[in-house]
């Protein structure tokens, strides 16, 4: 089974016609259970270069392989989220007139889980992610943390390998940001997670195994893996 669980290749995106270059030829492989952050200045290319790993966005020109799947192969973009990549972004995007549980549960009407399962996964994630207490209070009853914590328990819903964040700390102060990323840390650490994290912050960066710098719609060298394998063993949860 191959070590690498991100792999883009020349990646190409424009918008208005043309007029904004998003991604100029970016490259970037992420081993099986690394933490990369992914580092540059505003516009140059990061979040469209999560977008379209997610397959939210289709590239232009290039490739796009997560966990040995070729992006432009699949059918249903849908299905393929549910199920292989985890999303997390600055605001969390939260349902406001459900749940905290059903917030989380979205994601399993893809994969046709029942009712009863669904509400148990559910619930199992907000205790892991730390608030078993705060099922069944709504997006505005929860703080920014507490937001954030069920963006993060929501992406894990289908247990997904590969854990994609845009600036998940970006809307936090420090003391919540810190919580985010100590909970991201430890999941990667149990469920063997590769996680692609996004981030403006140097302290959030330098938590990461490495990071991978953008300017220009470009990924700087060096971007490759490094040598040893960071594969982690997955762990139970």
């Amino acid at each position: 089974m191959s070590e690498i669980a991100v792999e883009v290749r020349g990646l190409v995106k424009s918008y208005e016609g043309g007029r904004i270059r998003a991604l100029r030829g970016a490259d970037l492989k992420v081993a099986r259970g690394e933490f990369v952050a992914l580092m540059g200045p505003s516009g140059c290319g990061k979040s469209t270069l999560l977008h379209v790993i997610a397959a939210l966005d289709r590239p232009d020109a290039g490739h796009v392989h997560v966990m040995g799947v070729d992006t432009d192969a699949v059918r249903d973009l849908s299905a393929y989220r549910a199920r292989t990549v985890g999303l997390v972004f600055q605001l969390h995007n939260l349902l406001p007139a459900l749940t905290a549980s059903e917030n989380v549960q979205v994601p399993m009407f893809e994969t046709g889980t029942g009712r009863r399962e669904r509400r148990r996964r559910a619930d199992d994630l907000l205790a892991l992610v730390g608030l078993a207490d705060r099922t069944h209070n709504r997006p505005g009853e929860l703080s920014g943390g507490e937001r954030q914590r069920v963006a993060i328990a929501r992406a894990l819903a289908n247990d997904p390998p590969v854990l994609l964040a845009d600036e998940p700390t970006g809307s936090l102060d420090s003391k919540a940001g810190g919580r985010v990323m100590d909970l991201i840390e430890r999941l990667r650490t149990e469920r063997g997670l590769t996680v692609l994290l996004v981030t403006h912050d140097p302290g959030v960066a330098a938590r990461a195994d490495r990071t991978v710098h953008m300017l220009d719609g470009r990924v700087l060298a060096p971007a490759a893996v490094p040598n040893v394998p960071l594969a982690l063993p997955v762990m139970p949860s």
